[in-house]
C-alpha cells in the first residue's frame, strides 16, 4: 500500500457558506471527531488543513494558544498540513488600507505554521491566499487590476520567504484574478516568485474548463455532451498541462459540472458528495491529470492531498458515512498515484 502522498480532511467546509444567514457553524471539535473517527479497512486520515478562521481558531493566538490546538489536534493522532489565510476582511482590488490588512493576515499566517512546524506538527503545506476580490471588479480595469494583484502577491511573498513559506492562490472562478485559468495564469507570471504557486481543487477548476465568469477562456465546446468522456479527457489535459507546472497544492473533490454558493460565499464550483452520481469527474482517474506530468510520470510534489467539500448541508457532514466515503475517495486516489517510503 502507498503511504504517500499523506490523506487530510479540511476544517474550513465547518465554516465556508455557514452563519446566520445559513446552517449553523460546525464545531472545530466535532470536526476532529468525525475526521479522526473515519476508517476504512483500518486506512485512516493522517491530518487537516486548518482554516485559519474563527470560531474555529483564532488568527491572533499566542504562541502558547498554537500549542494547545496543536496538541488538541496529535490528540486524535493527526497533524496539520496547508492553512488557510484569513484575508477577506482587505480585498486586494480595495484601499491601500485593505491591502494592508491582507498582508498582516498572511504575515500572521505564516508565524502560526512556523510555529506548527517547530512544534513538529505540520510536516507540509503551503499558505494559502485569494484575491479576495470580485470577478467584477476585475473587469472594470482588467491589465491594472492583475498588476495590482501580482503587486500585492509579490509582498506577501516576500513576508512568506522570512518565514520559509510558499504562498498559494486558490483557482476559484469568484476570486478575480483567479476565475479563468488564463488570468491565473497571467497572475502567476506577473508575481514572478519562487514562492508563488497555484492550489488546484478538482471541483473548480473543472468549471475553469466551461469557462464560467470567462467565456471567452472556455475549453470544453459549448452544449459539451457530457457522454463523450474523450473530450473532457482532452479538456482536462489542456488545462492541467497548463497549470500544473504552478502546482504546490491539491484537493481532491467532486462536481457535477453546475456553481453553487450559500451563506455569504458567491457561486463557485458546486463540491459535490464523493459518491454522487451526478459528479462529472472521474475522481481517482482524473486527480492523476494533476499529480502526473503530461508523460504519466509521477511528479511527488505534492506531500499530501486534502479532500475539500464546501457547502455540504449540516446534515451530510454530520454523517458519518459521509467521512467514510471521503476517505474512501481519497485511499483510491493514493494507490492510482501514490507511492511508498
Amino acid at each position: 500500500m502507498n503511504n504517500y502522498p499523506k490523506l487530510h480532511n479540511a476544517t474550513w467546509p465547518g465554516l465556508v457558506g455557514k452563519g446566520p444567514d445559513s446552517e449553523p457553524v460546525i464545531e472545530f471539535d466535532h470536526l476532529l471527531q468525525m475526521t479522526a473517527a473515519a476508517d476504512v479497512n483500518g486506512i485512516k486520515f493522517d491530518g487537516v488543513d486548518l482554516g485559519l478562521m474563527g470560531p474555529h481558531v483564532d488568527i491572533d493566538s499566542s504562541d502558547d494558544d498554537i500549542k494547545r490546538l496543536a496538541d488538541k489536534i496529535a490528540s486524535h493522532n493527526l497533524v496539520v498540513g496547508s492553512l488557510v489565510a484569513p484575508i477577506w476582511g482587505g480585498p486586494v482590488l480595495g484601499s491601500d488600507a485593505d491591502r494592508a490588512h491582507f498582508l498582516d493576515m498572511v504575515k500572521k499566517a505564516c508565524h502560526f505554521g512556523k510555529v506548527l512546524r517547530e512544534l513538529g506538527m505540520r510536516p507540509s503545506g503551503v499558505i494559502r491566499v485569494d484575491s479576495a476580490s470580485s470577478p467584477q471588479q476585475w473587469d472594470a480595469d482588467p491589465v491594472g487590476s492583475t498588476q495590482l494583484i501580482a503587486k500585492t502577491f509579490r509582498a506577501a511573498c516576500d513576508i512568506a520567504a522570512d518565514y520559509g513559506e510558499q504562498i498559494a492562490a486558490e483557482g476559484e472562478i469568484c476570486w478575480a484574478g483567479m476565475h479563468s485559468w488564463r488570468t491565473m495564469i497571467d497572475t502567476l507570471e506577473q508575481v514572478d516568485r519562487p514562492n508563488m504557486g497555484f492550489q488546484a481543487d478538482m471541483s473548480h477548476t473543472l468549471l475553469y474548463t466551461m469557462g464560467y465568469n470567462r467565456e471567452q477562456d472556455r475549453i470544453l465546446p459549448e452544449g459539451y455532451d457530457w457522454q463523450d468522456r474523450s473530450v473532457l479527457t482532452d479538456a482536462l489535459k489542456t488545462l492541467t498541462d497548463a497549470l500544473r507546472p504552478w502546482t504546490i497544492d491539491f484537493h481532491v473533490a467532486q462536481n457535477d459540472g453546475t456553481v453553487f454558493g450559500s451563506g455569504s460565499h458567491d457561486k463557485t464550483g458546486r463540491h459535490c458528495q464523493a459518491t454522487d452520481p451526478n459528479g462529472k469527474l472521474d475522481v481517482a482517474n482524473d486527480a492523476g491529470f494533476w499529480l502526473r506530468d503530461e508523460n504519466g510520470n509521477l511528479t511527488k510534489k505534492m506531500r499530501h492531498i486534502c479532500w475539500d467539500g464546501c457547502m455540504f448541508p449540516n446534515a451530510v457532514m454530520n454523517n458519518q458515512q459521509t467521512w467514510n466515503d471521503i476517505l474512501a475517495t481519497m485511499i483510491q486516489v493514493r494507490e492510482k498515484h501514490g507511492w511508498s517510503e
